[in-house]
């Protein structure tokens, strides 16, 4: 069954200043597992004592490119030993989408030693990579057709897809074969077009519909994410569950 985790950049301050009063305050709301963005100079020995502590599964790490390009072994190593299998390459700075096909060929060395570690390797899209184009088609779906799954799978940020306009359900069935991780986070558009991320259900997306269709696509993790909070992350992560809880209780086939 799909399982509710939380990527940890929604509540970033919080755990720099209390990271493992924080995991506490996560695994006490619900969430199964945390995604993370950073460790905040805990070793690897600590964050196993937290997860262990809280119950909470790691299920997935935010790398950025170059330490997935430069510094692959050290990340696989320390990931390995706090239970986490799998990398995320979780955005690609402007200045680097010139050159996507060079960095095609990175990420297949890259997942290729993911593979040869027993660690999978996925990629978390904003909208850029759909409204940027190579050969007439959005970068994303270039870069899914020449990496095999065996050395990328997705990690699909479903308010971005449909921020950049297209159908977050279609991506998920497209790819169903390749989703073991679907983002899960909500919007409203600002006066100026921008996007505004929100708690789950106080925005234009149709979560509902997504979390059909991950679960439909045998998704493991459906992962809340929101990028900024108007108010405290914390409770804007409790007020997110509380959705989440009542879409479980009216059939929702979701493990809360």
């Amino acid at each position: 069954m799909t399982q509710v985790g939380l990527q940890l950049y929604t509540v970033r301050d919080a755990m720099e200043q209390d990271f493992e009063g924080t995991l506490r305050k996560i695994a006490a709301l619900g969430y199964q597992g945390v995604e993370f963005a950073g460790y905040f100079g805990r070793t690897a020995e600590q964050v196993k004592a937290i997860l262990d502590e809280t119950g909470l599964i790691a299920l997935g790490a935010h790398t950025p490119y170059v330490r997935l390009r430069d510094a692959l072994d050290e990340e696989i190593a320390f990931n390995k030993a706090i239970g986490n299998t799998t990398l995320i390459m979780p955005y690609l700075e402007e200045k680097e989408r010139h050159r996507w096909h060079d960095i095609f060929e990175d990420m297949d060395k890259i997942g290729q030693r993911c593979a040869d570690a027993g660690v999978t390797f996925c990629y978390h899209n904003h909208e850029f990579e759909l409204t940027q184009h190579l050969d007439g088609r959005p970068v994303l779906d270039v870069m899914f057709s020449k990496l095999p799954a065996e050395r990328l799978q997705m990690e699909l940020d479903t308010c971005w897809v449909h921020y950049a306009g297209l159908d977050p359900v279609a991506y998920i069935t497209n790819y169903a074969d390749r989703l073991p991780l679907v983002h899960w986070k909500d919007m409203a558009k600002r006066e100026d077009g921008s996007a505004e991320t929100v708690e789950l259900g106080h925005g234009e997306v149709d979560i509902k519909a997504i979390a059909d269709a991950a679960i439909q696509a045998g998704a493991a993790w459906l992962v809340v994410e929101q990028d900024y909070c108007a108010g405290n992350p914390l409770d804007c992560i409790e007020e997110s569950m509380k959705w989440i809880r009542n879409y479980a209780n009216n059939g929702g086939n979701i493990h809360v």
